[in-house]
């Protein structure tokens, strides 16, 4: 393999590895395992939307959580009330407020006491639900003290972010002149607007809030276009590289009907260009992933992801620059075999040189319009076309080398979705999947989709590494077959590729029986593709053949394929 190959695929592993990332649904609110429940305080912690109105006409939403305590919120936005918001007096309400409300929506600063402090007091004043606006941009679990006996709370409360705070208090005291110019559409009107203090008191703007938390769908339509993604994305790459296995071999056997020792000591003409795996590099693989994951999580900044998507970039140009050249080969044989001589990259054919520049084009029109609302379908075909590069350039040579892959990468995935939470207080792989230190949308080493029919948005995703690690055995699977020359059914690739799919299939099952909690994949596929492997080979008798040498025994004639001494006399 070429040096420049060998740097992409080096790089291209360290940035998979750092993508094998737990499947999700969009984040929600999980609960808090430090603030246990108890009676009067035993509320799941739900995300709530407050749409507010000014003047009867619709206006901003914002999203807040619900508390451990008082009443739960509806679930349908037609059955919550439009009730009038009124700001609270004194504004952190540690004490009674000093006016009565009639069923108003409360909206309280944090303050000093305790949240379910202002939950009585505005309860007693005839509140019919509290806003407390939080003094940072972040959101917070408000629950009980452990001590507290005092919960008859019988109104919701929600806790806002500041810049909502800061929004609604604008909204409650806004008094703009070009609203009362609309109102009144004589300039004379307006005068006596700004002149009477008595007329600022009769148009003061009126707020109303309607809130609600709704459900999510127990499956959308994103996790099933997720899931024809990564089974087309394996679908494919299993079949090209096979195909080029297959290419290798016949020109292997017809070079084998020379029978000089030359010869017989060449290596499979075709395969310069491949990266077989072996087991120390792929219990290295897991390490080195272990090492880059927990980089991310310390460094997890906005530079860092800057960083990640450059070199998300550059495996992208190399994917789909290889995936676009093979297919037009086909049509532009000429172009494609005719080589120049460039600096730094060695011969490169006319056909690379003319597809190079779109997809450059391409790579960077993603990187910086990332934010937009479609830009995930730029991402998807970056990082598809680079899984089905890689797939085509690193094979595992049997199945034992699969077996210490998968089986690293199954322990892998675990640790860092469940035991790193004992460790570090929160899933490290979680964390570093949605970017959540960064300020950015997550880490550009996965595929994503938006949810279609959930109320609360997000993306449904999947690592690289989930899709990249099986791939590896059923690529292998495939090119077994096809050497052998098995028939489908008696094959192992089609039931790899069930058990590959099934196995996701079961992860999504877990993640909405989960409630949404981001799920390792590999805890799934792993005991499925392999398990599956295993037990039809040793069923079969091939399980020797397929865990050490990984290519079926072929005579021709007297010399078994890849043996290097002479034949006998």
């Amino acid at each position: 393999m070429d040096f420049v190959r060998f740097c992409w695929f080096v790089l291209a592993v360290v940035v998979f590895f750092g993508g094998t990332t737990p499947v999700t649904a969009g984040d929600i609110v999980h609960d808090d395992k430090f603030a246990p429940k108890k009676p009067g305080c035993e509320n799941d912690f739900v995300l709530v939307k407050v749409q507010t109105w000014v003047d009867g006409v619709e206006g901003a939403e914002f999203v807040g959580v619900g508390a451990r305590f008082g009443t739960t919120i509806v679930s349908k936005e037609k059955n919550a009330n439009r009730t009038h918001l009124t700001q609270s007096d004194p504004r952190d309400c540690c004490t009674p407020p000093k006016k009565k409300l009639t069923g108003d929506v409360i909206m309280v600063t944090r303050g000093h006491c305790k949240f379910t402090t202002k939950a009585n007091f505005a309860q007693a004043a005839g509140a019919s639900a509290v806003l407390i606006i939080n003094n940072q941009r972040e959101l917070y679990k408000m629950v009980c003290e452990p001590d507290e006996t005092d919960l008859d709370i019988h109104i919701p409360t929600v806790m806002l972010p500041q810049d909502a705070g800061v929004e609604l208090e604008g909204m409650l005291s806004n008094r703009s002149s070009s609203k009362s110019c609309i109102l009144f559409p004589f300039a004379f009107y307006c005068i006596l607007f700004i002149t009477y203090p008595f007329l600022k008191v009769f148009y003061r703007t009126l707020v109303s809030v309607q809130l609600y938390s709704p459900r999510r769908p127990v499956v959308d339509i994103a996790e099933v276009f997720l899931w024809l993604m990564a089974v087309g994305t394996i679908l494919c790459a299993s079949y090209w590289s096979a195909w080029s296995a297959r290419e290798a071999a016949i020109e292997h056997e017809k070079l084998l009907q020379d029978f000089s020792e030359e010869l017989l000591n060449t290596k499979v003409v075709g395969t310069s260009n491949i990266v077989e795996v072996n087991t120390k590099s792929a219990v290295l693989f897991v390490i080195v992933a272990s090492c880059f994951l927990v980089v991310l999580y310390k460094l997890m900044s906005v530079w860092f992801i800057e960083l990640l998507v450059v070199l998300f970039c550059i495996g992208g140009v190399e994917g789909m620059q290889t995936c676009i050249v093979a297919l037009l080969s086909r049509w532009f044989k000429q172009a494609a075999q005719s080589f120049i001589k460039v600096p730094f990259f060695g011969a490169v054919s006319y056909l690379t040189l003319a597809v190079l520049p779109f997809c450059i084009v391409f790579a960077v029109l993603w990187a910086v319009y990332r934010e937009t609302k479609f830009a995930w379908i730029g991402q998807d075909i970056l990082g598809i076309t680079l899984i089905i590069t890689v797939l085509q350039i690193v094979h595992v040579p049997n199945l034992k080398v699969g077996t210490v892959l998968l089986g690293c990468a199954f322990l892998y995935d675990i640790f860092w979705v469940f035991v790193s939470k004992k460790l570090f207080h929160e899933s490290v792989m979680i964390v570093v999947a949605r970017g959540d230190k960064s300020g950015e949308d997550g880490i550009p080493m996965l595929l994503k989709i938006p949810r279609m029919f959930d109320p609360w948005g997000g993306f449904s995703i999947i690592g690289f590494g989930d899709i990249l690690l099986p791939g590896l055995l059923i690529a292998f699977s495939l090119r077994y077959d096809w050497l052998a020359k098995k028939h489908i059914r008696a094959g192992y690739f089609l039931w790899a590729m069930f058990a590959y799919g099934f196995g996701l299939l079961i992860t999504y099952v877990a993640l909405n029986l989960m409630d949404g909690h981001g799920q390792p994949a590999l805890l799934y596929i792993v005991p499925f593709t392999l398990g599956t492997f295993l037990s039809l080979g040793k069923k079969r008798g091939d399980l020797e053949i397929l865990w050490s040498s990984g290519e079926p025994e072929r005579e021709c004639p007297h010399i078994r394929l890849g043996q290097s001494h002479a034949p006998d006399e």
